[in-house]
């Protein structure tokens, strides 16, 4: 069930390109990064760095074999120590187009650090309702990738594949990156839950179950107490506990689902308003109009009109 609920979390969620780089570092080094709309992975393939943020909290070591996600591109600095001068990454990285790949040294001589990162983008309008929700930083140590052989096999290949210019390449790196971020949250799913309340809401055998239902069956007429059925817990209980794990009420979360499907079809498809408000749930046009509009400030009409789907868009296959 948790591996059917974390697909349905992630099927909106469309992958349009990555960004990848090979980083090599020596001596006393440091990376300052920013703020970014998209997925960020690191991954050590030698040596191993400190991560630390700008809000005084503790820094994370990362060792050899060890990957690191940002679900939301948090800005942080990587670097050799705690305390060592960064370079903004902007003066390190170059101007790349989408899909593209580059090789970073940094520091001095030998440079015994190496780490592979990736920028995975996504479009804003397919973001999982539960995705806010992930924590800033998720690290899965060696010790519990070894345990994925599909995971580890896909980063063990990924250094000799992004160095590559063969017919599809591109296409191939997304995948296996896709592939990466997705097993890394089912092992922090499963591995990871105490340390994030959208976690353990993923992990939660009743939790679980309604949110498998809010997503895969966001047409339905699901009341509190209906979802409170499907979790097998009393509607009070249930009510107060999908508030803490996942930030929300239950029908704010469905609401929020609802119109996240609506965002897709008026962008990415013709399908009439009208079908759209009964595929999602809405008994009236009107009811759906007023929703839409209260969350986004627009009609859905005027949401087609202006959010046009970027051609070549991938959906991420959870």
């Amino acid at each position: 069930m948790q591996d059917d609920v974390l697909s349905e979390v992630l099927r909106p969620l469309w992958l349009t390109d990555v960004f990848h780089s090979t980083w090599r570092a020596g001596g006393q080094w440091g990376v300052e990064g920013h703020d970014d709309s998209c997925a960020i992975v690191h991954y050590m393939v030698d040596g191993g760095c400190v991560i630390t943020f700008d809000d005084g909290s503790d820094p994370v070591t990362l060792n050899e074999g060890d990957l690191a996600v940002f679900p939301h591109g948090t800005a942080h600095t990587f670097a050799a120590e705690t305390g060592v001068a960064a370079t903004p990454l902007s003066a390190l990285l170059a101007q790349s187009p989408p899909g593209g790949s580059q090789v970073v040294t940094v520091g001095t001589p030998p440079y015994r650090t190496q780490m592979l990162c990736a920028s995975l983008r996504y479009c804003a309008t397919g973001e999982p309702v539960l995705y806010s929700a992930l924590p800033r930083l998720i690290v899965i140590r060696d010790r519990f990738l070894k345990g994925e052989s599909l995971l580890v096999r896909t980063l063990e290949a990924l250094p000799s594949e992004v160095g590559r210019t063969a017919p599809g390449s591109r296409l191939v790196t997304l995948r296996a990156f896709e592939t990466v971020f997705v097993l890394s949250l089912r092992i922090a799913m499963e591995q990871l839950a105490d340390e994030s309340p959208a976690l353990q809401a993923l992990h939660h055998p009743g939790i679980s179950k309604a949110l498998m239902a809010i997503h895969g069956s966001y047409g339905k007429p699901w009341t509190v107490g209906s979802l409170a059925r499907e979790a097998g817990m009393s509607r009070s209980v249930f009510a107060q506990l999908f508030r803490e794990l996942v930030g929300q009420p239950p029908m704010r979360h469905l609401t929020l689902r609802r119109l996240q499907e609506a965002r897709r079809q008026l962008a990415d498809t013709s399908v009439p308003l009208t079908e759209i408000a009964r595929l999602i749930g809405y008994a009236s046009l009107v009811g759906f109009h007023l929703a839409f509009r209260k969350e986004y400030g627009m009609t859905p009409g005027e949401y087609r009109a202006g959010h046009r789907s970027t051609p070549g868009q991938v959906r991420a296959t959870a």
